[in-house]
């Protein structure tokens, strides 16, 4: 049986940062596990830019911000497997994995870090009536054969969603000669990011319906073209608001699913909101000595975001190891109150804090010119003017160590509230 410190499952954003952080925290023995061909993650295709503005100050591309964490891995010397694939992970922090090298192995971890990431939903998530004609794809595995594979996936486009992908998408298609038509998106509000809006469809004049759903996509052996109609309050379609577009291509970019089958097989208890783990202030699951990070807690809409949280993954994985993170005293849960959907991390230990509480959240709805307050116990602690708001956009806020006193079953609170006149 191989022994580490610290396995790593996943060589993304995420897994990169975390190992890099256990390392530069005193711990050696680590090892980064990746079921792809090459570090990086899904970074690798993503070759437009935007990226490291937080964290690098610079505007760098996906495969560039990737690039300055690999080699910064390779200097530190820490081990990784490519092509791996982790089966399960056991009692005991026992990982199963295999690939065509090594073959079986089983590895002890004496702490593990998730961070798999997420996957798209598919076709067969949403319920898409008509026959299964070629042509449709999800936009991430139209970008992976556009700009990695260098395959072309088709010349009159039509993309249903507005995420972050889909947007990226549209723009993507347009420049390598393809006409994309419309983005249609269920919500009456868009998935991305402003920015994504602005510069990938007002940019190219592509039109984004909004409140708008794909009824039928007509063709058998290729796809021929697709119906799309206006939606109700209650997103049913409203007859007499159909249109048709002759197209060959159909783009799902219909929302991300934390990948967890693993954490699931393991036992640990999964947010049904954000379908990722349950984890408290120092990234830590339900299971003792398992932590996880990234997209595999909650689907973030910037990398920086990403490798600020695994860095605290990993530097508590490594404190953990170390024996210096306290498992016993007064826990706090956090709850998401009006206007918002869920909150990162979902119980705080204040002995844990290093410095500051950092809470990472998404509001349900558009909002323009809010308070976001934040109660202990009912007792409001910071209050927050917010100008603009979307569920697009991930929101955080810093909660000073000083600030988290309390007894016995204490609740922190963050919601919305207008802010007045």
């Amino acid at each position: 049986m191989l022994k580490y410190d610290i396995v790593v499952v996943g060589g993304g954003p995420a897994g990169l940062a975390a190992a890099i952080e256990a390392k530069k925290n005193g711990v050696d023995n680590i090892l980064v596990i990746e079921r792809d061909r090459e570090l990086g993650g899904i970074l690798q295709q993503c070759i437009h830019n935007g990226f490291g503005l937080h964290v690098f100050k610079e505007e760098l591309t996906g495969p560039e911000y990737a690039e300055k964490f690999i080699v910064e891995l390779k200097e530190m010397g820490i081990e990784y497997k490519l092509d791996t694939m982790v089966l399960e992970i056991g009692e005991e922090r026992v990982i199963s994995a295999i690939n065509t090298e090594d073959g079986f192995m089983s590895i002890k971890a004496g702490a593990i870090i998730l961070s798999m990431g997420c996957r798209e939903r598919t076709r067969g998530a949403i319920s898409i009536p008509g026959y299964r004609p070629a042509g449709v794809f999800t936009a991430g595995t139209a970008q992976r054969f556009v700009n990695m594979e260098g395959y072309m996936v088709g010349k009159k486009v039509v993309i249903l969603g507005s995420g972050d992908i889909g947007l990226i998408m549209a723009r993507r298609m347009t420049l390598e000669g393809a006409q994309v038509l419309a983005v249609a998106e269920l919500m009456p509000f868009s998935g991305g990011l402003t920015r994504n809006i602005v510069q990938c469809l007002e940019d190219y004049d592509i039109p984004l319906y909004l409140s708008h759903t794909l009824m039928e996509i007509k063709g058998k052996d290729r796809v021929e073209g697709v119906v799309i109609a206006e939606v109700d309050k209650n997103r049913k379609p409203i007859k007499g608001t159909e249109k048709y577009y002759d197209c060959d291509t159909l783009l799902l970019s219909v929302g991300l699913i934390p990948e967890n089958e693993i954490s699931k097989n393991a036992g640990i208890k999964l947010d049904p909101i954000t379908s990722g783990p349950i984890v408290n202030e120092s990234m830590e699951t339900s299971i003792e000595g398992v932590f996880a990070c990234g997209n595999v807690v909650h689907v973030h809409d910037l990398v920086d975001f990403v490798t600020a949280e695994s860095k605290r993954a990993g530097k508590n994985a490594a404190r953990y190891i170390k024996k210096e993170i306290k498992c016993e005293g007064k826990i706090a849960k956090t709850e998401p109150g009006d206007g918002i959907r869920y909150i990162v991390p979902h119980m705080v230990r204040p002995e844990n804090v290093d410095g500051t509480l950092d809470l990472s959240m998404r509001v349900d709805n558009v909002y323009k010119d809010m308070n976001m307050i934040v109660k202990l116990n009912g007792k409001e602690i910071k209050r927050m003017k917010k100008k603009h708001l979307a569920p697009g956009e991930m929101e955080s806020v810093k909660i000073k160590k000083e600030d988290l006193v309390f007894k016995e079953d204490t609740v922190i609170t963050v919601h919305l509230e207008k802010e007045e006149a």
